[in-house]
């Protein structure tokens, strides 16, 4: 079978610079989102996402590099083609849902007929149809985060821009956007999902950006990176005090969540001899190497430059 043949970048950043006074948001920033795909750009808060998320949309001017959307340079005609979930709400909250729905689908340039189509067809499909009447201030935190969700694809846009978008959601709407955000793909659409967190991106994407303090420390596909850091972490169910993990000869790292634990190993540990050791002192009900997650691997890119780098002065959260 030939191999596929690699996707088109659909946006990309070359050399993307961004600094507010001293204090450097985003450096020297190279980003290629592939099209069709989920595109995870990750980082904890302050560490540049939201500023090249601004960039992308033409809110902010980068001090230096080249942004293309679509294979031209970004401009404010580039967001026609993106819809945008932004951190902050948009929302006119004395508005009812209803009318603020059909309001922006006019921005978007859709007729009457077609805008109450899509309108009614979102809120039922984030089950909003029985709030239509109710106006933005009434709903609570979650149902106005998918208002602004609705608001962002309304106008069926080929690249969706979202922004920490499971901000506000309890886990069963979570669970609802994620199976959303996965039919879109189908779909193809592109996603660059921005978030902080890491089990959210290692569910939904195929590529991954890692940054930190504004500067790339990981790019490409979530599996490959995973599969580049080798089965060097084991997961460990037991009963009994999970504290003689953290003693254990051959770990380095414990995550204990009561009943069981992700234990990141040692270089050239031995995990036969681990097991052995565990066996005696605690009762292990389920052992098994795994490659390590998106969050462990996350902490073992920036480790060394947390070490070496001084935090820089100011604060940039939310940045």
């Amino acid at each position: 079978m030939a191999e596929a043949e690699p996707r088109q970048a659909i946006v990309r950043l070359t050399g993307v610079s961004k600094a507010y006074g001293t204090v450097r948001a985003v450096s020297g920033l190279d980003l290629a989102v592939p099209e069709g795909a989920v595109y995870g750009l990750l980082g904890p808060n302050g560490s540049g996402k939201t500023t090249t998320i601004r960039m992308i949309m033409n809110i902010l001017v980068p001090d230096a590099g080249r942004i293309e959307i679509q294979n031209r340079p970004a401009n404010a005609k580039s967001k026609d083609a993106i819809g945008y979930l932004p951190e902050e709400r948009g929302l006119y909250t004395k508005m009812k849902v209803g009318d603020l729905l059909h309001f922006f689908a006019e921005l978007k340039g859709l007729g009457k007929a077609e805008a109450t189509r899509r309108v009614n067809d979102w809120l039922e499909r984030v089950e909003l149809a029985e709030w239509r009447d109710k106006k933005i201030n009434e709903l609570s935190k979650g149902m106005q985060q998918k208002i602004q969700f609705i608001v962002s694809v309304l106008g069926d846009p080929p690249i969706l821009i979202l922004d920490e978008p499971s901000s506000g959601l309890d886990p069963v709407n979570a669970n609802l956007l994620r199976e959303i955000l996965l039919e879109l793909r189908t779909r193809g659409k592109t996603i660059l999902l921005s978030t902080h967190r890491m089990e959210e991106a290692e569910r939904l994407c195929d590529h991954i950006c890692l940054i930190h303090r504004g500067e790339k420390v990981l790019d490409g596909e979530l599996a490959a990176i995973r599969a580049a850091a080798g089965k060097s972490s084991a997961r460990v169910d037991y009963r009994g005090d999970g504290g003689v993990l953290r003693t254990a000869p051959g770990v380095a790292e414990v995550d204990d969540y009561g009943n069981y634990a992700e234990v990141r190993l040692a270089p050239g540990a031995d995990a036969a001899a681990l097991l052995r050791y565990l066996a005696g002192r605690i009762d292990v009900t389920g052992f098994a190497l795994q490659e390590p997650t998106l969050n462990q691997v996350f902490l073992q890119a920036v480790g060394g430059r947390e070490a070496a780098a001084p935090a820089a002065a100011g604060s940039r959260e939310g940045r």
